[in-house]
């Protein structure tokens, strides 16, 4: 078993041993996940395991910045300035929203398993301080309400993302699919987006 691996790239086993890892982690928790488990999942030997990365904690690293760089990607994609905010708005939504969906083994890493871990919890702190940066300057190229302040924007943001993650959990627990969840938290962002600035938002 471990001697059919040899024959593959490098980078081709690094990431094998990676998506078993993350495999692991989101099923059993970072304590509960032990190096054995994860060789087995990623069919090499233990040793070979070792050999690329030296301990559990160096693994959880790899697959937390393997994980919320394909994250931030998939969130940039959805941003293009060319759309209309509304637009915009739904593609940011459903980009984020479709991450979660395709990659729940990947979330629930990054926003379960790291959060609670406090070696690892800045992981999350820093991926969530570049999305919220994102989703600020989003609202703020779109926004044309005058006396809209910095302060604005950020909270706005701030309450956004933390709704996106809210409804993201729900997503892979299977309790909502994408569709409605999309729907549901564009109408959120969109409220949010047209309240920006103002003293008193009514909901119609």
């Amino acid at each position: 078993m471990a001697g059919g691996t040899k024959r593959l790239p490098r980078a081709v086993r690094e990431q094998q041993m990676l998506d078993a890892a993350v495999k692991v982690f989101s099923e059993n928790g970072y304590r509960e996940a032990s190096m054995d488990s994860i060789a087995a999942e990623a069919e090499i030997s233990k040793p070979m395991l070792y050999l690329y990365y030296g301990s559990k904690d160096e693994l959880f690293s790899a697959c937390i910045e393997r994980e919320s760089t394909r994250f931030i990607e998939a969130m940039s994609v959805g941003f293009d300035p060319s759309l209309r905010q509304r637009e915009q708005a739904y593609t940011v939504v459903k980009e984020f929203l479709r991450f979660v969906d395709e990659h729940r083994q990947s979330w629930k890493v990054l926003y379960r398993v790291a959060v609670g871990t406090q070696t690892f919890s800045h992981f999350v702190s820093d991926s969530r301080k570049r999305v919220t940066e994102m989703v600020t300057e989003l609202i703020r190229t779109g926004t044309t309400v005058e006396g809209a302040r910095d302060i604005d924007f950020e909270l706005t943001a701030v309450a956004l993302v933390g709704a996106g993650e809210a409804v993201a959990d729900r997503i892979t627990e299977g309790d909502v699919d994408l569709e409605t969840a999309t729907d549901l938290l564009v109408g959120i962002t969109w409220r949010g987006l047209k309240g920006v600035g103002t003293a008193d938002v009514g909901v119609d």
